[in-house]
């Protein structure tokens, strides 16, 4: 039998990775390579990096992204945002949740509904509770993406992934439009883990069967405080 032979991955990538130093050194210059931040700034980027839409039609442009992704979507003035957080949680059957540290304590109802700040709990506590409440750091327009970002001393990224139930609320100030806007609010926090969520948590088989909750939150509720 004749030796059938092998295609080598790291060539293929070798010549990729050759045709980006050749791309560069077109911009930069052909006696040296560009650092990354030079790559970053100077490589020049001719894609839409700004948005047109008002206030108004940001939030209507973020409202209607999450509710095609499955999310369940809410308006209410700043000062209405623990009574929302009440109706919603009533209506979900949800008694204890968690809490993440970006969260106002204003934004929380006193209606009886127990809620706990993370103190390091164990993923078992994590998962023991009805859910998770946090804010939202940066959320973009045009994807519906929600992004938060986690510290050492503040929101464990677990609380995002291990609640059967998410409840996010998002200030009107904190929606961009597009992802470029998306990335450059984010650029503060570059150096810190973040999650992006678009909607519940879902995946889909090689038969298109729609599956939620796989590697995250199967609920997604979103409050947007205008």
């Amino acid at each position: 039998m004749n030796d059938i032979p092998m295609h080598d991955p790291s060539s293929a990538r070798s010549e990729i990775l050759a045709r980006i130093r050749s791309a560069n050194r077109g911009i930069f210059g052909a006696d040296r390579e560009p650092t990354p931040e030079e790559s970053w700034r100077t490589i020049p980027r001719t894609y839409r990096r700004s948005g047109s839409l008002a206030d108004s039609g940001r939030v209507q442009l973020l409202t209607e992204r999450l509710i095609d992704y499955g999310a369940g979507v809410y308006q209410c003035q700043s000062v209405d945002v623990a009574a929302k957080v009440a109706d919603i949680l009533r209506s979900r059957r949800k008694q204890k949740l968690l809490v993440s540290s970006d969260v106002d304590p204003n934004w929380l109802p006193q209606d009886g509904t127990k809620f706990v700040y993370d103190n390091a709990f164990s993923y078992s506590d994590i998962e023991a509770c009805d859910g998770v409440l946090t804010g939202c750091t940066v959320a973009i327009a045009t994807t519906g993406t929600l992004a938060l970002c986690h510290t050492s001393n503040g929101s464990r990224r677990a609380l995002t992934l291990l609640p059967d139930y998410h409840l996010c609320i998002v200030g009107a100030s904190t929606i961009v439009e597009t992802v470029p806007e998306g990335f450059s609010a984010l650029e503060a926090h570059r150096l810190q883990p973040i999650t992006l969520i678009s909607g519940p948590s879902a995946t889909a088989d090689i038969e298109m069967t729609r599956i939620q909750g796989v590697h995250g939150p199967r609920v997604l509720d979103c409050v947007i405080a205008v």
